[in-house]
């Protein structure tokens, strides 16, 4: 408990790290709420997709797929914390675009879409693209074409400076964020300056040693890059895993996030178990966090040490980055761990008549550099 006042209050020093990397290794999962059972990153109003996909499960004839299809449709159409679906995180140009990821725990198979423009359905067009396609991701309009060729509906422009997806208060969002000179952005090695200018950009010299470089230690948590990952169990045992986003406020036109990456936004083995992710995409897609968390589990390593060990990998190259990654094994016990901020997430299973919501305070970066290293301040 020491540890973790610590780590909440933000307080580092030498006995509160120590005493952390001394509790790390007796790190458990939470048990099984018993099968079936529903986990995702996020609580508040994530908690909604969490219960219509659990119980989705406890109808005859449902499956992990349709429970996660359910589950992440739930928070696009509510538009859960304006980061998942329609009418949020507007882009340079204003316009609001989606990526999202399917994947069956048994086939290993997963459908994706990204830069998905003017299609509300993000995670159910994925769910087209993994069951009625060889491929496994559509990108941009293309995907949108795909999209509609399969039914969907395609949302018509509503504005001038925005496509479908976008609204009045997403079109707000971007003209406030233009007033104020673009801040934040995401453009680096440019003039003129994008630290106070919107430009027109045109590139400048790289200087590694005092831009690429320190990124690592320089990247500060953007305001809004949640997204809703979720892992599904049956009651007979299968389990299946899904992605969807809007993406980061203010992006790039054309960037996509770790949300329909394989192995990066969510990845499901049912042999094993599945992960969930949120967080800093550009930066989490290098390490394919979710990946290497069920590998974790398939090492041994019990859930909640699987989930610490992917984020403190990610905390050893950049210390400032924000993550949460959600950990479930087959049998449906449960950990998770994050960095650069208080993470929370949902779950329901068993006979739960209600979802809970547990909060994970961030690992501290101050704990590690090398592996199996003190930092220096400790010594």
């Amino acid at each position: 408990m020491a540890a973790r006042l610590w780590l909440e209050g933000g307080a580092f020093n030498c006995a509160g790290i120590l005493l952390y990397l001394l509790l790390i290794p007796l790190s458990r999962a939470l048990p099984s709420p018993g099968l079936p059972m529903v986990i995702n990153t996020w609580g508040g109003p994530f908690t909604a997709a969490t219960d219509a996909a659990y119980l989705a499960l406890l109808k005859e004839g449902t499956s992990a797929l349709d429970a996660v299809e359910t589950g992440c449709a739930t928070c696009e159409r509510n538009q859960c914390d304006s980061t998942v679906g329609f009418g949020g995180s507007p882009d340079e140009a204003c316009e609001t675009t989606l990526d999202a990821l399917l994947m069956d725990g048994i086939t290993m198979k997963s459908g994706a879409v990204a830069g998905l423009r003017r299609v509300r359905d993000a995670v159910s067009v994925a769910r087209f693209v993994l069951e009625r396609t060889s491929h496994s991701l559509l990108v941009g309009d293309h995907a949108t074409r795909f999209a509609v060729e399969s039914g969907f509906r395609e949302e018509h422009e509503i504005a001038d400076d925005g496509a479908g997806l976008s609204t009045p208060a997403s079109r707000a969002q971007c003209d406030a964020w233009k007033r104020a000179n673009c801040q934040p952005n995401y453009r680096i090695n440019v003039v003129p300056d994008p630290a106070s200018s919107c430009g027109p950009y045109t590139p400048s010299p790289v200087d590694a040693s005092s831009s690429l470089a320190n990124l690592a230690t320089t990247l500060s948590p953007a305001s809004s890059h949640d997204t809703i990952s979720m892992v599904a169990i049956h009651a007979s045992g299968p389990m299946a895993a899904g992605t969807s986003t809007n993406g980061a406020s203010h992006k790039i036109p054309g960037r996509v996030g770790d949300g329909p990456i394989v192995g990066s936004g969510s990845y499901v083995d049912g042999d094993v178990g599945g992960c969930g992710a949120t967080g800093d995409g550009d930066i989490m897609m290098r390490f394919l966090p979710c990946y290497q968390a069920v590998e974790n589990l398939r090492r041994g390593m019990p859930p909640q040490g699987a989930a610490e060990d992917a984020v403190r990998r990610m905390v050893r190259k950049y210390p400032n980055i924000a993550s949460g990654i959600v950990v479930v094994d087959r049998h449906g016990e449960h950990g998770a761990a994050g960095s650069g901020w208080t993470f929370t997430y949902a779950f329901r299973g068993g006979s739960m008549n209600a979802t809970e919501v547990i909060t994970v305070p961030p690992v501290p970066s101050q704990v590690l550099s090398p592996p199996g290293r003190l930092v220096s301040s400790c010594t």
